[in-house]
């Protein structure tokens, strides 16, 4: 298992930032999400998240609504998102769920935590938890060894972005934008600024998400994060592909393409 240290580490070495690229299980299909995530790390990936579907999205865009759409379609459950992320995490890539709380606290934040620590899994990314109620979900997560990450945004204030980090272990999650997920065609200037002010309260590695969708844009961001996230812009080559394998390709050559963008910084 590849943990989220050695990832970051492994690319501060080589002078780049890392890339993540974001999945929901069940989509477009329970096993071609393993297949699509493999094409995703074989191509330059260095960590996944996999989205558990939720039929409440807050910050999901109409890119990946439609993606988690057509996986609570196909009857994707938990323990599908379990077995996602082992097939995930066998490729070697660091791998972790993207999760509102809700489903944990339905199924259980321990066995939660366990079930995911048992599947390959490093950690969850949690952007609907506060650090005012996280603190059940952080002693279930650390009792099971991964880690936790949640999110900053441009509008928080320098206590809340220091109450946020002070609940992260594995990484901070720099939302470029207040707003939904999905690809757009440049990334918000407040990104640069949210690192700065987000690394003043932290040694963790910051990373930013929302927005990105090319090889520009991620090179862009890899100047200044230590992480570049990328979502609706996977999910995208998938949904606008004739077929699963056409899709395969697609998301390998944009994979590649971001892998470049983080190391052209």
């Amino acid at each position: 298992m590849t943990t989220l240290q050695e990832v970051f580490a492994k690319a501060k070495a080589d002078n780049r930032a890392a890339l993540i690229g974001y999945l929901p299980a069940g989509f477009p299909t329970k096993e071609g999400a393993v297949q699509a995530a493999a094409a995703m790390v074989e191509a330059g990936c260095d960590v996944i998240e996999i989205g558990l579907p939720y039929s409440d999205p807050l910050m999901d865009g109409p890119t990946i609504q439609d993606a988690v759409h057509l996986a609570l379609s196909n009857g994707t459950r938990i323990a599908d998102v379990m077995r996602t992320v082992e097939g995930v995490a066998a490729t070697g890539a660091a791998t972790l769920v993207m999760t509102y709380w809700n489903p944990i606290d339905r199924y259980g934040a321990d066995r939660f935590a366990r079930d995911l620590a048992n599947a390959g899994g490093v950690g969850t990314i949690t952007p609907d938890l506060t650090p005012e109620e996280a603190e059940p979900w952080r002693q279930a997560s650390a009792e099971a060894g991964i880690d936790t990450v949640f999110l900053v945004a441009p509008s928080s204030t320098e206590p809340r972005i220091k109450a946020v980090v002070d609940c992260c272990t594995g990484f901070v999650y720099a939302a470029s934008l207040m707003g939904i997920t999905g690809a757009r065609d440049s990334v918000n200037a407040a990104a640069e600024g949210l690192v700065a002010r987000t690394r003043a309260q932290t040694d963790l590695p910051v990373c930013v998400g929302l927005g990105i969708g090319n090889g520009r844009q991620a090179a862009e961001v890899a100047r200044y994060a230590d992480g570049v996230i990328v979502g609706s812009a996977f999910i995208r080559r998938l949904l606008d592909a004739p077929s699963e394998a056409e899709g395969l390709t697609a998301v390998r050559e944009l994979a590649a393409e971001l892998a470049e963008g983080v190391r052209r910084s």
